[in-house]
């Protein structure tokens, strides 16, 4: 088995004495909610509710703070093959004053981010029909990326993959095997490298966790090929090596990931930032990382969590009261699922 290797300024070599101390355990205090098809995305409103996506079926639940599931939309274009289907989800920083909410969709056609409005009618609460703000992002059976995550610029953050096409990764032109940083109305972000595309970093196979730091520094975990998964700090027109490089080893020409781990040990999904560490949920390591984030931009002492426990592990967020909210992923094709998967699981942090 490959070894946990750190790389960049090698900060497992020495831990400043300001850094989390891994002492106590994290607690699954029992599920959120149960009996769902395949979770995905989930982004938090105001007052405490939850909007979750269930990649094969196109819909959207919303999860009160009573944990009663109700749908409140679905998006019928969705094409769940294999890793497509209805992905990410973000409320915007503005909701209050906009209503609005964004999603990451396969469709026939591609990869699309849509928004559309939380709105009240007759029948309660529900979202509007879409509209388009981006699409033309490659679409395929597998990496399709499908992030989303709000910086602390107000601008909103994608992840794609290369859907099985390497050399679009290297591809400037291409949505492909990227992060994109774009307006609420699709459009590319005042002070992307290049003003004219939306394109923030590239050379990436197929990312599917966002996170920001309290230094508001930004953080990506990739799916490797063979050898190893990657943990990523991203830097605006930074290139991350797909194809051309699999973990460390890129020279100047490429950055080099953070940490890697063993893909049977990861296989990296959701990312978020709490406690002052990074959390990194794992499909084929089937457990939780914790992650300490280093001043330098280092990272270290990682530690795993339900290991086998809970199965195939997507998707964790931060919830309102601190907790986090973690995602199975055993009813995806590839698991092997218990009677109430797929589950929401709350975890308390010590």
């Amino acid at each position: 088995m490959l070894p946990l290797v750190a790389c960049a300024s090698d900060p497992a070599a020495s831990v400043p004495s300001n850094t989390p101390q891994a002492t106590a355990t994290p607690q699954v205090a029992g599920n959120v909610a149960s009996g769902l098809d395949t979770p995905w995305g989930i982004a938090f409103l105001p007052g405490g509710a939850a909007l979750v996506t269930e990649r094969d079926t196109g819909r959207i639940l919303q999860v009160g703070t009573d944990n009663s599931v109700r749908e409140v939309g679905r998006i019928d274009e969705t094409v769940a093959q294999g890793e497509s289907g209805l992905l990410g989800i973000a409320v915007s920083p503005t909701f209050d004053t906009d209503r609005f909410v964004f999603l990451y969709v396969t469709t026939s056609e591609d990869n699309r981010i849509l928004r559309s409005t939380y709105s009240t009618n007759s029948d309660g609460t529900t979202l509007s029909e879409p509209t388009v703000i981006l699409d033309g992002i490659p679409a395929g059976r597998i990496h399709d990326g499908g992030r989303l995550v709000f910086g602390p610029d107000g601008m909103l953050y994608a992840a794609t993959g290369e859907a099985g096409d390497r050399e679009l990764a290297q591809d400037p032109g291409s949505l492909g095997g990227k992060i994109l940083r774009i307006t609420v109305d699709g459009e590319p972000a005042p002070g992307n490298p290049d003003p004219a595309s939306p394109v923030y970093s590239l050379g990436h196979r197929n990312v599917q966790g966002l996170a920001f730091d309290d230094r508001d520094r930004l953080w990506a975990s990739e799916f490797g090929q063979n050898d190893v998964d990657e943990l990523n700090l991203i830097t605006a027109g930074g290139n991350y090596g797909w194809p051309e490089v699999e973990g460390a080893g890129g020279g100047d020409e490429f950055v080099d990931p953070v940490l890697t781990w063993p893909v049977s040990e990861a296989s990296p999904s959701g990312l978020a930032f709490a406690d002052g560490r990074l959390w990194m949920a794992s499909l084929r390591g089937e457990r939780l990382w914790r992650i300490d984030v280093l001043p330098d931009g280092g990272a270290a002492s990682p530690t795993d969590f339900f290991t086998g426990e809970y199965g195939r592990l997507r998707t964790v967020v931060v919830a309102p009261d601190a907790s986090l909210w973690l995602t199975t992923s055993n009813r995806d094709g590839r698991g092997q699922p218990a009677d109430d998967d797929d589950r929401i699981l709350n975890v308390v942090l010590p």
